[in-house]
Formats: C-alpha cells, sequence, structure tokens
C-alpha cells in the first residue's frame, strides 16, 4: 500500500543537517538558531514547563525533554555517557520530535546529536551577550571535546569574540580543537593548564564530560569582571565549579526547577537566589550591573531552546526540501477502521 500524504512526516538525518548547516552556512545557522531562542525566552510565560525525566545509571543518563506552546509541542531524546568516547562513540545522541498541538500529528522527526550541539553553542551565545563584560573579545574554552568549536564560533558570531584560548587535560583534544578552528578568523591559543586558558580571557566557558563533582575552576582562578558559561555540570553529582565562586557570583539559570538538581547550583542551599535568563532577555530585571561583577550562566539545557531549534530546522526543511518523508503515521481510508486498513494490507 502506498502511504497517503497524511502517513508522511518529513525527517531530517544527520546527512540532511550537515546539508542544511551547510546551506546557511554555521555561523548564521548558530545566529538563526540564537534568534529564535531569544524569541522564544521573550514568550516564557506561554510554554509549559517541566524539568526533563531522566534514567541514571552508574554510566550515564538517557533524558526527555518535552514543551509546549498553544501551537507546537517537542520533545528531545537525549544521552550523555562519558564513558563513550573511550569506546568510539559520541558521550552525547539526540534526536528530536515537533508535533502540532491542534491535531497531535508529528510536523517534524530530526536528528538532534548535531543540533543540541548547535543550540547549546546558541544559547551560551545568548546569555553572553546579555551577561559578559562589554567589549569582550577572549574566551577560555576549558574542555575541548566535541561541543568546543560550536561554542567558539557562536561566541564569535554572536559575541565578537576574536580569541580562544584553549585546554584539556587531554592535549589531544586541545590538537583536534585548534585544528578545526583554523582558518575561522579567530586566534587560538593551546594551553597547557586551565590557569594559564583564563590569562586575559573576559569570558570562560568549562565543558568538560566526567561524571563526578570536579572542581576545574578553583576561586583564586577566578577574578572580578568575567562572565562564566559552565556548561558541563549538567546532572545530579556531575559539577565543575569551587563552591566558593558561585558565592561570589550572580548566578543566572534556565529554569531553577531543573537547575538546583542538575547545575552547579547543586552545591548551594535551595533557596540561594538565582535570576532566570528570561527575565533578563524580557528587560524586567537587570543583567550584569557593573564591571567588576562576577556572572555566572549555570547552563543544564532546558526544552525550550530545544523547540526553538527544531522550529528553525522546520523552517530550513520547508524551504530547502531537504528532508526524507517518513511513512510514520497510520492513515486508514476509514478514521475508524485501523484493523481494516492492516487486514487489506494482507492482499
Amino acid at each position: 500500500m502506498q502511504p497517503s500524504d497524511k502517513a508522511l512526516v518529513p525527517f531530517v538525518s544527520v546527512d540532511h543537517m550537515m546539508q542544511l548547516v551547510h546551506h546557511v552556512g554555521l555561523p548564521e545557522m548558530i545566529r538563526r538558531i540564537a534568534d529564535a531562542i531569544e524569541e522564544d525566552f521573550g514568550r516564557w510565560e506561554s510554554f509549559d514547563k517541566t524539568p526533563r525525566v531522566a534514567a541514571h545509571s552508574p554510566v550515564g543518563v538517557i533524558e526527555l525533554m518535552p514543551t509546549a506552546d498553544d501551537t507546537l509541542y517537542a520533545f528531545k531524546y537525549v544521552n550523555g555517557h562519558p564513558k563513550n568516547t573511550s569506546e568510539g562513540l559520541q558521550t552525547v545522541t539526540a534526536f528530536g520530535l515537533l508535533a502540532d498541538m491542534h491535531t497531535g500529528y508529528p510536523v517534524l522527526l530530526s536528528e538532534m546529536t548535531l543540533l543540541t550541539a548547535l543550540r547549546t553553542a546558541a544559547m551560551s551565545a545568548v546569555a553572553a551577550r546579555y551577561l559578559a563584560p562589554e567589549g569582550a573579545t577572549t574566551m577560555a574554552m576549558i574542555g575541548n571535546g566535541a561541543q568546543a568549536e560550536f561554542q567558539s564560533i557562536a561566541m564569535q558570531a554572536i559575541c565578537g569574540i576574536t580569541t580562544v584560548r584553549l585546554y584539556d587535560k587531554d592535549p589531544a583534544a586541545t590538537a583536534k580543537c585548534a585544528a578545526n578552528l583554523a582558518g575561522t578568523g579567530l586566534t587560538v591559543v593551546a594551553c597547557d593548564s586551565a590557569e594559564s586558558a583564563i590569562e586575559g580571557a573576559q569570558i570562560l566557558t568549562t565543558c568538560t564530560a566526567d561524571k563526578q563533582y570536579a572542581t576545574i575552576l578553583t576561586d583564586n582562578m577566578v577574578g572580578s569582571g568575567v562572565h562564566i558559561n559552565a556548561i558541563g555540570g549538567d546532572c545530579p553529582g556531575k559539577t565543575e565549579l569551587a563552591a566558593a565562586i558561585l558565592h561570589r557570583s550572580s548566578i543566572f539559570v534556565e529554569y531553577p526547577e531543573q537547575t538546583r538538581i542538575e547545575g552547579e547550583i547543586q552545591q548551594l542551599d535551595p533557596d540561594h537566589p538565582v535570576t532566570e535568563l528570561w527575565q533578563v532577555i524580557t528587560g524586567a530585571v537587570p543583567g550584569r550591573r557593573d564591571a567588576r561583577e562576577i556572572t555566572l550562566f549555570d547552563s543544564v539545557g532546558f526544552a525550550i531552546e530545544d523547540f526553538s531549534a527544531l522550529r528553525v530546522v522546520h523552517d530550513l526543511t520547508r524551504e530547502t526540501g531537504l528532508n526524507l518523508p517518513l511513512d510514520l503515521l497510520a492513515d486508514p481510508d476509514n478514521p475508524r477502521d485501523l484493523y481494516g486498513m492492516l487486514m487489506r494490507a494482507a492482499g
């Protein structure tokens, strides 16, 4: 039986996603996602919000991240398994779906391993646009794994960063990142310690994968007037910053109910004051207040960011035709005769 148009859902494969990125260009793709995130955070109160549902094991986590407004529903399946790289696998893989709230029918199914890297970088750059010191030109990128290049390009495209100082405990990761960033227009400096990497940097980005309480930045390493994007701490028992840094910082988060469980602030009292980033984006509260302030974006990733990224991809698939129509939905001639459709298929 030939599937009807109603049965077909556009599917964006990894190959399609790569073609979409190259169609618009990587910096432009990140800018589009950043703009969509900013737009959606600007209407934060119109979304259903819930902390993601997580299944933890000793070696990793698998999560479902849902959200919806009155028009579209989105969810993402994503894992985080730091041990995977030693087995030749990605630490993070993901796929996601966008659906019509009026019918419940999916309108897009997409790979999100690449898209999560893009939206995570876009989210960091949106936060830095509001929180980083004015005129920031240099970022320290501590942790040079799969996310590092995307973070660097995003900060260049959105915040005007011109220099990236790289450090990873694995020198091969730093060499990989430096080679990948050659020709981007960024000045890339490979460093042999985290302390060296943050010298002269106004933005400090930490993005390490180990599932443990870690101290990537100690209190004495962080001076006044910097902005910190802490990305790697994203589940219970996994952090990157010394608690003393948090006590000296103005802390900004996506969704407190989730971040207090998963983010750096899991180290603090449950009522420690934080500011929700959407309030800064809408102008309801100020972001950075003075030049000497330490601002910290305690980023764990939130479903609205995935919603925004999927919106961008959905628009691009309609513009370019880069998708595979997937026979995903049953569509019997009589909506109440699903059994009859099944039996007719036997002949």
